[in-house]
């Protein structure tokens, strides 16, 4: 079953995220500036991933089978844009370099993502939100 406040407040929790990755600079030199960006970056992606998750499962009975998956599904049933989706491409297998490649991390690709999260992470919550306002009104 949905449990919209669940949902809402993990964007919430997203948004708290995003304001914070909005006031870091990225300086890979300088491992503090360095960590804080890419388990900001980790984490909004956690969140989404999450949020993508819950909504597949609880309302559709779909499973996912990976984080891209959960990404095209959640296109397909069109909680989110096609847009969003293929500006999101990508994001899973970040995410796990972040996770469990973290050696290998190229800080250009963390500086490109660090640029565009925000926006893309904004973008997605409110899809989502207008998303569940619009099956609210159906209930």
């Amino acid at each position: 079953m949905l449990r919209p406040e669940a949902v809402r407040r993990r964007l919430v929790r997203l948004e708290e995220v995003i304001s914070r990755l909005v006031e870091l600079d990225y300086d890979p030199s300088d491992y503090q500036s360095a960590w804080l960006v890419e388990r900001g970056l980790q984490l909004a992606a956690e969140i989404l991933f999450d949020v993508g998750n819950h909504v597949l499962s609880a309302h559709f009975g779909v499973v996912a089978d990976d984080y891209e998956d959960i990404l095209d599904k959640l296109a397909a049933q069109g909680v989110m844009s096609e847009d969003l989706r293929a500006e999101l491409a990508g994001l899973g297998g970040f995410r796990n370099v972040l996770v469990h490649g973290y050696l290998e991390l190229d800080p250009g690709t963390v500086a490109a993502s660090h640029r565009d999260a925000p926006r893309q992470f904004s973008r997605f919550r409110l899809e989502i939100e207008a998303w569940l306002a619009s099956i609210e009104r159906v209930d």
